[in-house]
């Protein structure tokens, strides 16, 4: 069976706080680790009082101490709000911290509103210059080269792996031109899934990283001993999508008995179309959901997103889905 991994985006719930966020994301992280989960990565993004996640690389070094084997990394980061040298030195830093356990996700979407924007000091138009900073990166990441002046200490030499993440045509082609493998985040925006799979394999040249096309594909899963249950469970997901649609900017919420009561007929179309790459319910309707979305991908990985309001409902859902998958693979 291929291998699970999860994202994590350190959501702040109702009644809750920053702090209890970041914990139990690493108290997932232990838990994830015991299960068998491949990686677990955390997504930047700013000004969203839901999500602790901003200073990425500090909350993979709260994540990495307190495991010892899953691999660790950004899901990504949002390279044009940064300076590649100091991503390399980052990550570098922890690569030496931690040695063999470290993946860096690259995006080219800011993770925030043009004001915030402003405010991380960024011009909109440094996307445009990804392709290439992805290559400066790289070289920081690599070997010192003779004559080389400018070097990332920690950094150089240690090769993080590099990961291309996107939601568009473009990541895929610029993943299959780098030779790079491929993130593509279906948990949020699914459109595009199939056709930029197609992309990035037909298109994918070799390179020392990766010799041959590797497609990681995100998935929403809402796990629970029922089907009934499970629903329920989505709902805190669905209010999160609604709000978002209502530029509120506000914290998980509990679920509730009727989510027809909480969204209007547009929001409920638009958290649809969102939200498409989901599965929802027992452990049976889970496993068949998840070989479903693999024999449709062909994904070389499945991330998983499971938004779910209660600490110990989430651990369990995550622990439902491993036991599913490898259930199927005994059988």
């Amino acid at each position: 069976m291929i291998p699970l991994s999860i994202l994590e985006l350190g959501r702040v719930r109702q009644g809750s706080d920053a702090r209890t966020a970041l914990n139990e994301a690493r108290t997932l992280a232990q838990h994830a680790e015991q299960a068998g989960y491949r990686r677990i990565w955390v997504a930047e993004h700013h000004n969203m009082p839901g999500v602790t996640t901003a200073a990425t690389s500090i909350v993979i070094a709260h994540l990495a101490a307190g495991t010892s084997l899953i691999r660790v990394g950004a899901g990504g980061i949002m390279l044009p709000n940064h300076a590649p040298y100091v991503i390399a030195e980052q990550f570098g830093t922890l690569e030496t911290l931690f040695p063999g356990r470290i993946d860096l996700g690259l995006g080219r979407a800011p993770g925030t509103d043009q004001m915030t924007l402003r405010a991380l000091r960024r011009d909109p138009a440094a996307a445009d210059n990804f392709p290439q900073d992805v290559l400066e990166l790289q070289a920081f990441l690599g070997p010192k080269g003779s004559g080389q002046r400018i070097e990332a200490v920690p950094g150089a030499g240690t090769e993080v792996p590099l990961w291309i993440l996107g939601s568009s045509l473009f990541g895929a082609q610029l993943a299959a031109a780098l030779g790079l493998p491929y993130g593509f985040a279906s948990h949020f925006a699914p459109q595009a899934l199939h056709q930029a799979l197609n992309v990035y394999r037909t298109n994918f040249k070799p390179s020392p990283q990766q010799d041959k096309p590797y497609a990681l594909v995100g998935v929403n899963v809402i796990a629970a001993e029922t089907d009934e249950e499970a629903r329920y469970l989505a709902t805190s997901q669905q209010m999160s999508f609604a709000d978002l649609f209502r530029g509120a900017r506000s914290l998980m919420q509990p679920p509730i008995e009727d989510i027809e009561t909480y969204w209007s007929p547009q929001e409920k179309a638009q958290a649809g179309q969102m939200l498409s790459c989901s599965v929802v319910g027992g452990p049976e309707t889970v496993r068949r959901g998840l070989l479903k979305l693999i024999e449709d991908t062909a994904a070389d990985e499945l991330m998983i997103v499971s938004d779910i309001f209660d600490p110990a409902k989430r651990l369990r859902s995550f622990e439902l889905i491993a036991q599913a998958m490898r259930a199927e693979q005994v059988g």
